[in-house]
């Protein structure tokens, strides 16, 4: 920052050097602070496989370093032990985040907005993991839930909403058919999500991601199984860069 002040060093090359800064190693975490400097999107914790007091301690270290504390795959347990350390921290039940934000949340300069699609009732955890994560990115987001194959007339009814969409997230298990109506309805970015909702033959969602893999629509790209977190900040990525 001297070197900027003092003309040594233009504000490009500083960012650049900024963003490769060292991450801060706690043992059994190395928590990159400039995530969101170097990628625009936030240090996460996946909470699934780690303990309550793991979690905490990431929380402290991202809070005490300036940064936003996202906690994603979690309990409503482990939030009640967050929320006695910091009051503020919120938590989405369907998602099954808590959200720690440090400021007010930021907000894209893109008049663009970001549709998410669930198919089914049960396929809403996994949209709102990737509605939450693109609101959390700054993005305005719309939902657009249970509207599935099997009553197609409820997704066409909503047409227009469809087509002004910038970029569109689309979450379905079963079969996995509905990214593909989708795509062949709108001429923007649609993002797959196949999930792990179905019966025996859903095999976990394996036959959910094999038809979106196989989708004979253009413009379609698909992601991991219940990925909605992955789904939400490509998403966001999208939106930024489409203003």
């Amino acid at each position: 920052m001297k070197q900027v002040a003092a003309g040594e060093v233009d504000v490009d090359s500083a960012l650049q050097r900024l963003k490769t800064l060292p991450y801060e190693d706690i043992d059994f975490a190395k928590i990159d602070h400039h995530r969101s400097l170097r990628q625009g999107i936030p240090e996460i914790i996946y909470g699934a496989g780690k303990t309550k007091e793991q979690i905490i301690r990431i929380i402290d270290v991202l809070i005490k370093g300036g940064n936003d504390a996202i906690v994603t795959r979690t309990s409503r347990e482990v939030y009640e032990s967050v929320r006695k350390r910091y009051k503020k921290a919120l938590f989405n039940e369907q998602a099954r985040m808590i959200i720690l934000e440090r400021g007010e949340k930021k907000k894209s300069d893109n008049s663009g907005f970001i549709l998410v699609i669930s198919a089914g009732t049960s396929d809403i955890p996994v949209a709102e993991e990737a509605a939450v994560m693109a609101e959390i990115m700054g993005n305005k987001v719309e939902r657009l839930y249970d509207v599935g194959v099997a009553g197609i007339h409820r997704l066409l009814d909503k047409v227009n909403l469809l087509m002004s969409a910038t970029v569109l997230v689309v979450v379905a298990g079963m079969e996995g058919a509905l990214p593909s109506v989708v795509g062949g309805l709108v001429d923007k970015p649609v993002i797959a999500v196949p999930t792990s909702v179905g019966y025996g033959a859903n095999f976990n969602g394996l036959s959910a991601l094999l038809g979106m893999l196989n989708s004979c629509s253009p413009g379609v790209a698909v992601v991991n199984i219940d990925n909605g977190f992955g789904a939400g900040c490509i998403a966001g990525l999208i939106n930024r860069v489409r203003q």
